[in-house]
């Protein structure tokens, strides 16, 4: 079948929380939009007459790897021996011509800046994927998956460049013209059971294989994954191919995770399910070099540990989770203040460059992440992460971030299937990083040669619409001001169209 679709606490740390929770006229909507929202649909939903059931999550989460879709109902249901699913998503993306009285462009690395158009800049940018899902049982309780997946993109500027929180989750694959194909994912799984009565994995869960398991069990994950397929989920917030598409609202900003530059790491992953707890540990590889695609598969030199536990409770007869997650990262990178020690004992090297200082180093952090649902239509969440951000990035150039925002479901319109989704975050850097950046230096991802400081705040909404089946089409608005922590350039509206498909 051949389917084509138009996819610690901070060192010396001078920027105080309360910088980036600052109320912008954008939060402020946010935080009026939740409260009309929970009014609006209270009520509607009482004149409805629409109950509240036990499983009330609004929107199933298609991430590779599910925690939350689970049935305590076991009668009567199929076990799978195996399974195909498709998925294929295409994402548009303009930008305005924003303000921009300077860039980097007398870089002698290159340009880190995103241009707007009277710089030189196109205006375009897009992501096409396509990934298969083949799923097989093994032996007694291990069972095996393979996804392999098809890219094709580019970002603005031609370089993942100018932003803290990127405007498309897909793009970090890369850039790709034509499209390349690649082997995303090969996993094998081991569930070993406690007792504790039995829950159903449905059948549709992508990376499952419909089937009763054990309430309480062990889950051990030996491949090549995504790391978050894994950590940082959440029902209304995790995928951009479904959910929000800027990287600070569907993910932990400031969490440093594994990932090539195609997005996927290697490694081990344990899973402990213990009635309404989860307690999940894994050691994953990181790059050799910052942001290449060479990992450290020997697991001793560049990778990222991680234990995150899990909480899922009920406010009355709507459920919830709450997330608490801490990393380390230990890889071949530089430190701020020794790519600025470099250029001031050397004073022919020019501006301080981190690509003079790497070395082994260690960034470590700590998450937050939240869900609630507040009825049949309604769901809320928030983030907030936390690194020690001395160090060059393998992720994201955030050192903190918070980010909340609600899903409304279109039951109250008549379009169950269809989602309304609004969302506020921001981001920041520590004072190393900002005097790195006001000194002309630049990371993988951003410096415009000088800086005025102030936090990064990103607004999103979209609204996703089910054609047919299970396609849907998307339309996405976000402005992001002080993009890349620079209140000199901006702000930057980006307008988006995403079509989803899976099968």
């Amino acid at each position: 079948m051949i389917i084509i679709l138009i996819k610690a606490s901070f060192k010396n740390q001078t920027i105080k929380m309360k910088e980036i929770l600052q109320v912008k006229p954008t939060t402020a909507d946010l935080l009026v939009g939740l409260i009309l929202a929970c009014s609006v649909t209270s009520t509607a939903l009482a004149e409805e007459n629409i109950g509240f059931g036990a499983n009330t999550n609004i929107y199933a989460n298609h991430s590779a790897h599910q925690e939350e879709r689970v049935d305590v109902n076991t009668n009567n249901q199929d076990s799978q021996d195996w399974s195909i699913h498709l998925q294929t998503t295409h994402i548009e993306q303009r930008k305005n011509n924003f303000y921009s009285p300077y860039s980097s462009i007398n870089s002698v690395k290159g340009n880190t800046s995103l241009l707007s158009r009277s710089e030189g800049d196109t205006d375009r940018s897009f992501t096409f994927t396509t990934t298969a899902f083949f799923g097989t049982r093994l032996w007694r309780g291990a069972e095996f998956y393979y996804n392999p997946e098809l890219f094709e993109g580019t970002p603005f500027s031609g370089a993942l460049v100018g932003l803290g929180g990127f405007q498309n989750g897909e793009l970090q694959k890369g850039t790709f013209i034509p499209a390349i194909t690649y082997n995303a994912r090969a996993f094998i799984r081991q569930t070993i059971g406690f007792g504790g009565g039995d829950e159903y994995i449905p059948e549709g869960t992508v990376n499952q294989l419909a089937g009763t398991v054990d309430k309480n069990r062990l889950v051990l994950t030996w491949g090549k994954v995504a790391s978050l397929d894994f950590f940082d989920m959440n029902e209304y917030s995790h995928d951009p191919r479904i959910h929000f598409m800027n990287f600070s609202v569907f993910s932990m900003a400031a969490y440093g995770y594994a990932a090539d530059s195609r997005g996927y790491t290697y490694g081990f992953v344990g899973e402990l399910f213990r009635d309404d707890w989860t307690f999940k540990a894994a050691r994953l590889a990181a790059p050799t070099i910052p942001n290449q695609l060479e990992i450290d598969n020997t697991l001793t030199k560049d990778y990222v540990d991680q234990f995150e536990i899990t909480h899922k409770h009920r406010v009355g007869d709507q459920v919830g989770a709450i997330r608490g997650l801490i990393f380390k990262q230990q890889a071949y990178m530089s430190t701020y203040q020794d790519a600025i020690a470099y250029a001031q004992n050397n004073l022919g090297s020019g501006a301080p460059n981190i690509y003079n200082t790497r070395k082994m180093n260690t960034m470590f952090g700590y998450g937050l992440n939240a869900e609630q649902s507040v009825n049949s239509a309604l769901g809320v969440f928030t983030r907030w992460s936390w690194n020690n951000n001395q160090t060059e990035t393998n992720t994201l150039d955030v050192g903190r971030s918070a980010a909340a925002g609600m899903i409304l479901k279109g039951i109250l319109w008549d379009r169950k299937d269809d989602t309304y989704g609004l969302a506020w975050a921001a981001n920041a850097i520590s004072s190393s990083e900002i005097s790195y950046l006001q000194l002309g230096g630049q990371t993988m991802f951003i410096g415009d040669g000088a800086l005025q400081y102030k936090p990064e705040q990103i607004f999103e909404t979209y609204y996703s619409a089910k054609l047919y089946k299970e396609l849907f089409l998307t339309a996405d608005f976000q402005k992001i001001t002080n993009p890349a922590y620079n209140s000199a350039r901006g702000p930057i509206n980006v307008i988006s169209v995403r079509l989803h498909f899976e099968l």
